[in-house]
């Protein structure tokens, strides 16, 4: 890293390719103007942004940190803020951000800041990191500058965060992690707000034209009728959770989604834990969308096939909006299972792109290289 000048700070944001990058360069925008307001201090700030996937291969934080140094010496930079969408720990918690003072940088993971308005809490944090790892680095009256704790909005506005253990050997000499039931809740809902779990529904082209093909033809079977119009809502409810439940778990297991760790220590499992609950949940939010759809193309199907007189004979039940409303709800569940079973046409590698972000693709190849050999 170069020596700061008098006058401009100059910024680099190393961001994994991907969403991390796209986020770094929204914020890069507005980065020069909100840091040069904040320093007070007639100081202009130079933004730069690198995508890079400096977490290739590793979550060890002490290697990461590692890399940003290494990375950070090669350019003229006077302060890194790296950026990742890969969930990262230290000592059985959930890292938020790590900073080093002396070396000028810092590293930022992006799902312990939740779901929503994570652009504007990324940009909150980048701001606090700068501001803090630019300013003096004189020891003032609160102390050391890993010993002053960052006061911005990053921190006030997200309870969960507070500053976690680091060690005497570390690079980093201040850290915040989230910790509790809401701490896990905001790291799991990042997780799975970074898979995108929307893109489930056309990354399985081959399961959902069998659901559309089965619920095509389930609307117009008469026993379909005659059980639709006997079922309770109770039934209704029940058949919907077993159809979900069974595509989940189908995708799960056909695809290998589960994560298994061979490390037998406490936090290994942790981790294993989280990464298995944002899979069940991307792959649920997935499924409950393609539920959802399949539900008004049967409603337009049978708007547009059924004859009245033909389901009143057939189930001696007149067909008002109950009835197509009931009986596109049962042929949803239905479709549904033959989804399930047309997902064993899909290979294992399209279905990981549809579940699963790029970086934690990457992580999930990783791994199984290292198995095998």
């Amino acid at each position: 890293m170069r020596v700061s000048s008098q006058d401009v700070t100059v910024v680099a944001l190393l961001a994994d390719p991907d969403a991390p990058t796209e986020i770094a360069q929204r914020m890069a925008r507005m980065l020069p103007d909100r840091l040069a307001g904040r320093s007070g201090q007639g100081r202009r700030f130079d933004v730069e942004v690198v995508s890079e996937p400096f977490t290739a291969g590793t979550e060890d934080l002490s290697t990461l940190t590692r890399r940003i140094m290494d990375r950070g010496s090669e350019g003229n930079w006077d302060v890194v803020v790296a950026l990742t969408d890969l969930p990262l720990h230290s000592h059985g918690r959930k890292l938020v951000m790590d900073l080093s003072h002396d070396h000028g940088l810092a590293l930022l993971s992006l799902p312990a800041l939740g779901v929503f308005r994570l652009q504007t809490r990324a940009r909150q944090a980048v701001e606090e990191a700068v501001l803090g790892l630019a300013g003096p680095q004189a020891t003032g009256p609160e102390g050391p500058p890993g010993s002053r704790p960052l006061r911005g909005p990053f921190v006030r506005r997200l309870a969960s965060i507070r500053p976690g253990q680091v060690g005497e050997e570390e690079i980093a000499d201040l850290r915040y992690v989230v910790s509790g039931p809401r701490g896990y809740l905001r790291v799991l809902g990042g997780m799975v707000r970074a898979n995108h779990p929307w893109r489930l529904v056309p990354g399985l082209s081959k399961a959902l034209a069998a659901a559309l093909a089965t619920g095509a033809v389930a609307t117009v079977d008469s026993t379909l009728w005659n059980l639709a119009t006997s079922l309770t809502t109770p039934h209704l409810l029940i058949a919907m959770v077993g159809s979900v439940a069974l595509m989940i778990g189908w995708l799960i297991v056909d695809a290998n989604l589960w994560h298994r760790t061979d490390e037998v220590s406490p936090e290994a499992r942790k981790r294993a834990a989280l990464y298995n609950a944002s899979t069940v949940v991307t792959v649920g939010i997935g499924v409950i969308v393609c539920y959802v759809g399949l539900m008004v193309v049967n409603l337009v199907w049978a708007l547009f096939i059924l004859d009245d007189r033909l389901f009143a004979t057939t189930t001696r039940t007149p067909l008002h909006a109950s009835e197509y409303w009931t009986l596109s709800w049962f042929v949803a569940s239905v479709a549904t299972v033959g989804g399930a079973l047309g997902s064993g046409l899909e290979s294992d590698e399209a279905i990981r792109a549809a579940a699963y972000s790029k970086r934690e693709q990457e992580r999930r190849s990783a791994l199984e290289d290292a198995r095998g050999g």
